[in-house]
């Protein structure tokens, strides 16, 4: 099997001298290594000792006539499995958060559709800065994934978070990245509703909610980099379109989901993660309606609903599985639906609690099947809780489904 093959940029961090037993545990582990150190970080390491661990040349110059012949950095933005930055100082953060391509490390990220993983180090205060914060959440609309710091004490001397994760760690993190990126929903045909859906009022105006689409989306790509074949039918988010997934279809009404849902099936499996709109108003104003008409009503007309349809549907997929978002009586109201939604599967989230859920990166599950919790999973990130959901429950439900030969 051909050797997966990783970037590695080094920036300047302190915490630049772990970069050393990293590459050490990921030449053990098998993965062939090529490195980018900027300026910064060569204050606190040297080119030889990263060549001498890599095997491989350690390149640095932008403007370096031997490697810029053959357009080097776009041949390193292209020619790797995965992008690590270990460590990500603040300063790198915010420099490719902006899209500035002063160097070779961000002229290479600039030009990289490579899945990229970054794990900061810092002080305390320039991780919990606002403007870091901001940089933070633009990589991620980008789709690279930012990794939480460890607590602990900081080379100034300060404790708090800032701490680079260990080497340990960042190798597991990508052994896993390679394993998911396997064949574990290999030829399974999926489709996966995400995002809310608008229904307007005038031509400005409309009915939505707090639907972000990150769990949709993680879920789909998670799907997708498992080698299943996704179909993902989006409302309005502001999340960029996965690169993994070539079958990707926007639409902005409830209706217009239907419609699409309709014609991408049958599929094995068809998740319902979408917050589409129970209703949609009945008679649409082709006129801006004047705030100087003081009662104002609307008449409501009830959506059809996507996941029942389909549940019942006479090309059902093999495995159906319903999101529902409760503020109270989640276990009366999710065994409720998935029996009134002829599903197989309901996961449930209480988004009465505002830092989780709709609109923020954390998730929480209570799943259901046979009117009964089948499983629970406490606070974590989408992208972690999209695994989870799949390899422990999806992957297992489907697998007796479709039998153990096809998955």
């Amino acid at each position: 099997m051909k050797k997966k093959r990783i970037l590695l940029i080094i920036t300047g961090s302190i915490a630049a001298y772990k970069s050393i037993y990293l590459i050490r545990l990921l030449k053990d582990a098998g993965f062939e290594l090529n490195c980018i150190t900027t300026r910064s970080a060569e204050k606190f390491i040297t080119h030889l000792t990263v060549s001498s661990l890599t095997g491989n040349k350690v390149y640095n110059d932008l403007f370096s006539l031997d490697d810029e012949l053959e357009m080097g950095h776009i041949k390193l933005a292209k020619e790797n499995d995965l992008i690590l930055v270990a460590p990500a100082s603040a300063n790198f953060v915010s420099k490719i958060s902006h899209g500035l391509a002063d160097d070779l490390a961000s002229s290479v990220m600039l030009a990289s559709n490579t899945p990229t993983f970054i794990f900061p180090a810092m002080n305390s205060n320039m991780l919990n800065n606002f403007f870091t914060k901001k940089n933070f959440i633009r990589l991620k609309k980008a789709g690279i994934r930012i990794f939480e710091t460890n607590p602990g004490e900081l080379a100034c001397g300060d404790l708090g978070p800032g701490r680079m994760k260990e080497p340990k760690e960042i190798l597991t993190i990508t052994k896993e990245f390679f394993q998911e990126k396997n064949t574990l929903f290999k030829g399974v045909n999926a489709l996966v509703t995400a995002g809310p859906t608008q229904e307007s009022i005038d031509p400005v105006r409309y009915l939505s909610n707090h639907s972000s689409g990150k769990q949709g989306y993680a879920l789909a790509e998670q799907l997708a980099d498992m080698g299943a074949n996704v179909c993902l039918v989006s409302g309005p988010t502001k999340i960029n379109k996965p690169k993994n997934i070539s079958n990707f279809i926007q639409v902005k009404t409830a209706e217009e989901m239907f419609d699409k849902c309709l014609k991408n099936i049958p599929k094995d499996l068809f998740i319902s993660v979408a917050a589409v709109s129970d209703w949609k108003i009945k008679n649409y104003s082709k006129d801006k309606i004047k705030k100087n008409n003081k009662r104002i009503s609307f008449e409501l007309t009830e959506n059809k609903d996507i996941l029942k349809f389909i549940s019942t549907h006479n090309k059902r997929p093999r495995l159906v599985v319903g999101f529902a978002a409760e503020t109270n009586d989640i276990e009366k109201n999710s065994i409720s639906k998935l029996k009134s939604k002829k599903c197989d599967l309901i996961i449930a989230n209480n988004v009465s609690n505002k830092k989780i859920g709709m609109g923020e990166d954390m998730n929480s599950a209570h799943i259901y099947n046979n009117s009964r919790l089948l499983s629970t999973y406490k606070k974590m990130s989408k992208i972690d809780l999209s695994k989870k959901i799949l390899t422990e429950i999806i992957h297992p439900f489907l697998e007796k489904k479709i039998g153990k030969d096809i998955l």
